[in-house]
């Protein structure tokens, strides 16, 4: 565990813990420390409010001028494609759900599948480790940005 991680509360170290857990083991396609690490991710609430977060961040890092349809479309491809060699279980519609949820644009209520947390825990570090890939800076830096975000909001509310 990081230093970065003793000031959280434990819930939020254990999201941040095991999806550094989970991107490591993508990164790596190593199926079995991924499955048991996703297991996890599944069980940790709010961890989907987290990595979207993280998401989100990574977007607008990569995409500073906006993304557009075709952005979206690269990434959801990219993403698909790189994890299907070792994950062939990997859902397009729930890393599209992903994306227009950290996008802000997904409404659950509109859909007539809505993924569940644990399809949400198991599709989220690919997508984050995919965009991490081209991002300049470590998972912590996300992590660390997105636990401020939301502990933010939540002062406000």
């Amino acid at each position: 565990m990081t230093t970065v991680w003793r000031r959280l509360p434990a819930p939020a170290r254990e999201i941040a813990v095991t999806a550094t857990e989970a991107v490591t083991a993508a990164t790596r396609q190593d199926a079995p420390a991924y499955d048991e690490a996703v297991a996890r991710l599944g069980t940790a609430e709010r961890s989907g409010l987290v990595l979207g977060a993280v998401v989100r961040l990574l977007l607008e890092e990569s995409h500073p001028d906006g993304l557009d349809g075709d952005d979206v479309r690269q990434v959801l491809e990219r993403c698909v494609r790189g994890a299907l060699p070792w994950r062939p279980d990997v859902d397009p519609h729930v890393l599209l759900v992903l994306l227009a949820g950290a996008l802000g644009v997904y409404d659950p209520g509109d859909d007539d599948a809505p993924p569940d947390p644990a399809a949400i825990a198991r599709h989220a570090p690919l997508l984050v480790a995919d965009l991490l890939a081209g991002a300049g800076r470590p998972l912590d830096a996300y992590l660390s940005a997105a636990f401020t975000e939301i502990e933010r909001a939540e002062r406000q509310d």
